[in-house]
């Protein structure tokens, strides 16, 4: 327990200085947290004996991150270019296969891009919450973080002390009901304090955003659960004491973060 505190202290300071710094450490770290969670996700499928293409797998993933965080910070025509060397880089996944000897080729490639899709567009779209607004401001990016913690720990406090009815047993058999609307109130509870300091959506606005963080990042933390199932694993990786991997802390993130930022766009560009 002591070792998970520490850690968890640590963690949240990195990340914290993660968005507070500069958009240059924004950009990079989110950059290298993304691929670190591929890497981790590429050495769980070899586990179930698939072999995914991970040199192509990761080229891929810092060229689609680089490409569309360039594009809100320098929103140009030249910069738009970049987007056509996506499909040539694409392309190398199936042509890498092409030398590889194996059983299931098809396999193979689909898990290289499942893992683009499921670790490296999610950060992908955290990023660009930082440029809601025509220039970097950490606000978004931290408001998401802050609430989705508020949605962790209102979920474990609630759920461990009234947790009575299950919410998915055969994925995730600590997780409530409960829980979940215990999350979902004390992320309503962040979403208030938020609304007090950062006035770019009213509070009726960061209430649903917290809606929103709270059922889809349960629901991320759930689908990772039931892909460490699928293949007979605790942890996503050791890098974090007594959290176990970066995808671990990360679950919650992947699916709220495209969310969020799709409910964010529309709103504040209606």
């Amino acid at each position: 327990m002591r070792k998970r505190a520490i850690t968890g202290f640590f963690f949240v300071i990195v990340m914290l200085g993660s968005v507070l710094l500069d958009h240059y450490v924004f950009g990079i770290f989110y950059l290298l947290l993304g691929s670190y969670c591929l890497w981790e996700f590429y050495g769980l499928i070899k586990k179930a004996g698939i072999r995914p293409n991970i040199e192509s797998g990761l080229i891929n993933a810092v060229l689609i991150y680089v490409v569309f965080a360039f594009m809100p910070y320098q929103d140009d025509y030249e910069v738009h270019k970049l987007l056509f060397l996506l499909p040539v880089s694409l392309s190398a996944v199936f042509i890498q296969e092409l030398f590889k000897k194996s059983d299931a080729p098809f396999t193979n490639i689909a898990y290289t891009y499942l893992g683009l899709v499921f670790t490296i567009i999610p950060f992908t779209f955290f990023h660009a919450l930082a440029y809601m607004n025509p220039k970097f401001d950490f606000h978004f990016p931290l408001a998401f973080l802050l609430m989705l913690w508020a949605n962790d720990t209102g979920a474990y406090l609630v759920g461990s002390r009234l947790g009575r009815t299950k919410l998915f047993e055969r994925h995730s058999p600590k997780k409530t009901w409960e829980g979940l609307i215990g999350g979902m109130v004390i992320t309503a509870g962040a979403a208030y304090l938020i609304s007090i300091y950062y006035t770019e959506l009213g509070l009726q606005e960061w209430i649903w955003v917290g809606v929103l963080i709270s059922c889809f990042g349960t629901t991320g933390d759930l689908i990772e659960s039931m892909f460490k199932r699928s293949i007979d694993v605790k942890d996503s990786g050791d890098i974090l004491p007594g959290h176990g991997g970066l995808l671990d802390r990360f679950d919650g993130l992947l699916i709220a973060a495209p969310i969020v930022y799709a409910y964010l766009y529309f709103i504040t560009n209606a």
